[in-house]
């Protein structure tokens, strides 16, 4: 179920690559994954490994590479990777995005929006340590900000 929620983080320089830190994201996360989703810099063979050994009814909505090739076992037992690279190559990218769910991705973008808006784009903290702690309760405060109440009109 889509929550809006942060329910893990990790704080890196800008020169690491984002799919390198999906292990240590995921060992944030008690919770069974039922969605990993991300742009083509998550098409890395650790994603779907990891994924697959922690979490292995989670679905992977990640557009392949361009120049994505099929694996030697996509026509016996095609894998996750597989079957998007088939979508795509059989009804185009776009169709591939709308059927797969990628276009929820706009969902976690915005939630990034909302970050900068309430939070600010900048971290204040000078040391690794308190610029993971401000992180922390941020994310806390914006997952607070969920919990609103349901209104009910009455008259």
């Amino acid at each position: 179920m889509v929550t809006g929620r942060i329910v893990a983080s990790i704080l890196t320089d800008r020169d690491v690559d984002d799919a390198s830190q999906v292990e240590p994201l995921l060992d944030q996360i008690a919770e069974p994954v039922e969605v990993l989703g991300g742009d083509g810099g998550y098409d890395r063979t650790g994603v779907y490994t990891a994924l697959d050994e922690r979490h292995s009814a989670a679905v992977i909505v990640v557009p392949p590479r361009a120049d994505a090739v099929l694996s030697a076992t996509a026509e016996t037992g095609p894998s996750q990777r597989d079957r998007h690279i088939q979508a795509i190559a059989g009804k185009g990218r776009m169709v591939w995005q709308r059927d797969s769910g990628y276009n929820e991705r706009a969902r976690v973008e915005g939630q990034f929006a909302r970050w900068k808006q309430v939070i600010g784009d900048e971290l204040r903290s000078h040391s690794d340590q308190s610029r993971a702690t401000e992180v922390a309760i941020a994310a806390q405060a914006l997952n607070q900000m969920l919990d609103r109440p349901n209104s009910v009109r009455v008259a």
